[in-house]
């Protein structure tokens, strides 16, 4: 059995301020890390044998994965494009916030933002959800379809609204 994996598809490039300042904020933070974490590894290695010496693997699994979120944080900053302005502010687009009503009558709040700043317990979904999709330009009082796993699912937009 082959590892190979397909890519994942391409995110939006959206997100809004506050999550752009995040991910920067993130990325600055990462390299005092990598320093600490280099640092150990150094007091690791001179420990002696590194083939037994549990501190030094650990290390080196920590700097790969600091390394591979550096890598992300590089390639993926320069790609967003930060919204913060919508210009019809009765439909939904991304950054809304809104409250919906599903086919079994219960009621459920989240925002609309970028891949980056999924966030569930803020009710934080990605502009690239099936449920997200289908509310876009949608409308208080509209109802609309979504496909969530093998059901489709009926939702009606209860309100809409953008905070600064």
């Amino acid at each position: 059995m082959s590892r190979y994996r397909p890519p994942q598809p391409k995110s939006s490039p959206y997100i809004t301020r506050e999550g752009y300042e995040r991910l920067r904020a993130e990325s600055e933070s990462i390299w005092k890390f990598r320093r600490e974490v280099t640092e150990a590894l150094s007091a690791a290695a001179a420990e002696g044998d590194r083939s037994e010496n549990a501190e030094y693997i650990y290390r080196k699994k920590q700097l790969r994965e600091i390394d591979r979120r550096i890598r992300y944080l590089q390639k993926r900053l320069p790609d967003l494009k930060i919204i913060e302005t919508v210009g019809n502010r009765e439909q939904v687009f991304f950054t809304a916030f809104v409250e919906v009503e599903r086919g079994d009558g219960s009621r459920e709040n989240f925002r609309i933002v970028g891949a980056d700043e999924i966030d569930p317990d803020r009710n934080y979904i990605s502009v690239d959800s099936p449920v997200a999709r289908a509310l876009m330009k949608s409308r208080v009082g509209d109802e609309v379809s979504v496909q969530i796993g093998e059901r489709l699912e009926s939702i009606e937009v209860l309100s809409v609204s953008y905070q600064v």
